[in-house]
């Protein structure tokens, strides 16, 4: 196929890369080393590469040829003949244990420099056009948090908001949103955006000692959107792991009974909105969008009614037959909440305070004044949502993401249309697409004028894997581009345009 001329620039992707070092492996598909991989589109030809990101766990891990440094389902033992009382005693004084810096989830733009991500409170910066890993950076270092998502936003301005929990404190667990300045005054140029970096504010956790679990987080033009949800990590346990002899992601659990609370930060005053937002218990992992509307915020994610996924994940399960054996005991949901922030205060008890017509998601008043949230289901089996970022945090339409239908790897690539719920499919026997990234075409007037880019990986390893280049509007196939090497399934990346990679090189 052919390549529009526009498309100039480097796709970036990031994902678990190498599950075995020497005679030992690792339990879950989410903790294997980070294998960096980008596609450059220069004039019409594509350029591969990969590279593994040199983390300190990396090269600790192929030094001793096998797994000493804990993951999130694997938990390492160091060597039974260095002092292990020594090495307990410092786990049991340090609450929260030295985290990994393996850093596999995403990629995330500080100023002109380029970090991949993971869960930790570590990011690792690295150079976009030849994946070398460059510094690691400590976020505790500038703020106290314990873990941070990797999904960050970028307001106008190119600044970062991103957030992270704080477990420092003991007994004061709190959520920290934090914001990354995207230039540093020009007197300060030696410095990095991270000096600068400034806490937006903190919401005090409903349980201090279980924290909720979150991947990401929502913004609208006014409003930043944190949902805990009660999938929840028990600090006491997390804090013993090691001495159990456990992994971290058994510290997580789901409790099905409890509610999720929805959270308003006011981005000009800093302050959470005083009403109390709930809905049922739900898991989920990624927001799609948010915006606001009449005196509502309307958000949309893919949620599920158990935490099922992160098992499937597990190595043992993922054998030759896990396409047909691997079965989700919750299928994934696009639901759309609508939140009414202006409302009459003496409305009725039962009365449903949402004025939109265009949704079927309800806000219903209790008798305490609080505000029970039932969504409205936008269509299923969809995950790994992107949409066009210059609408982020603006009423949209389309939703570009992998289509999974039981079983969690996906077979198909969809784009959705939220407000007419029409759905286009790309998909081929045998072919297991990654997360799609739109990218828009320069000037472009209408939110789908672009093209989606997605890796396809195989399941017969004998074929070949390929970049797919689709017309974001009408989803057919412009183009693909071959690659004759081993491709692993990856997560989350982006796509750096060439003028933003050419001031990076100058």
């Amino acid at each position: 196929g052919q390549l529009p001329t526009w498309l100039q620039g480097i796709l970036l992707r990031n994902g678990p890369g190498m599950h075995t070092i020497g005679d030992s492996k690792y339990n879950h598909w989410f903790d294997g080393l980070a294998l960096l991989h980008s596609f450059t589109f220069k004039n019409g030809e594509v350029y591969y590469r990969s590279k593994y990101l040199r983390s300190d766990t990396y090269n600790c891990n192929i030094e001793a040829n096998k797994i000493v440094v804990s993951e999130f389902g694997t938990m390492a033992y160091p060597d039974p003949c260095k002092n292990i009382f020594a090495k307990a005693f410092s786990y049991l004084s340090h609450t929260i244990p030295e985290f990994t810096d393996n850093c596999l989830i995403n990629i995330m733009k500080t100023g002109d420099d380029f970090y991949a991500t993971g869960e930790t409170n570590f990011i690792r910066k690295i150079n976009p056009q030849t994946l070398e890993t460059l510094e690691k950076v400590d976020y505790n270092k500038y703020v106290a948090v314990n873990v941070a998502t990797s999904h960050p936003h970028y307001d106008s301005d190119g600044n970062v908001l991103n957030m992270g929990t704080s477990i420092v404190d003991k007994g004061k667990t709190k959520y920290v949103l934090f914001k990354i300045p995207s230039s540093v005054p020009e007197q300060e140029k030696k410095k990095s955006c991270f000096k600068h970096l400034e806490v937006v504010c903190s919401i005090t956790s409903r349980s201090l000692l279980h924290p909720s679990y979150y991947h990401s987080f929502g913004l609208t033009e006014n409003y930043i959107i944190f949902i805990e949800q009660p999938f929840k990590l028990d600090i006491i346990k997390m804090a013993t792991a090691y001495i159990r002899g456990v992994s971290w992601a058994s510290c997580l659990a789901y409790n099905k009974d409890d509610k999720t609370w929805f959270h308003f930060i006011d981005r000009k005053t800093k302050k959470e909105v005083s009403t109390k937002f709930y809905s049922d218990a739900l898991v989920f992992f990624h927001h799609v969008n948010a915006y606001e509307e009449d005196g509502h915020i309307i958000f949309d994610l893919i949620a599920y009614t158990d935490n099922s996924l992160y098992d499937m994940f597990y190595l043992k399960n993922l054998n030759k037959d896990f396409e047909e054996n691997t079965k989700l005991t919750s299928i994934p949901t696009c639901k759309r909440f609508v939140v009414p922030l202006q409302y009459d205060k003496d409305a009725e008890v039962g009365s449903n305070l949402v004025r939109l017509a265009s949704t079927t998601a309800t806000a219903v008043m209790e008798k305490d004044g609080s505000i029970y949230c039932q969504p409205e289901t936008l269509c299923e089996g969809i995950e790994l949502p992107r949409i066009n970022y210059d609408y982020n945090g603006k009423k949209y339409k389309y939703v570009f993401a992998t289509k999974v239908q039981w079983s969690p790897v996906p077979t198909k690539i969809a784009k959705f249309n939220t407000q007419t719920k029409e759905m286009l499919h790309w998909g081929q026997d045998h072919c297991w697409p990654s997360e799609p990234v739109f990218v828009p075409r320069p000037d472009a007037k209408e939110e789908d004028d672009g093209v989606v880019l997605t890796c396809v990986v195989k399941s017969d390893p004998k074929e070949a894997p390929f970049l797919l280049i689709l017309d974001a509007k009408t989803f057919t196939e412009l183009g693909r581009a071959i690659v004759n090497v081993e491709m692993h399934m990856d997560l989350h990346g982006m796509f750096i345009p060439e003028q933003v990679v050419k001031t990076e090189t100058e």
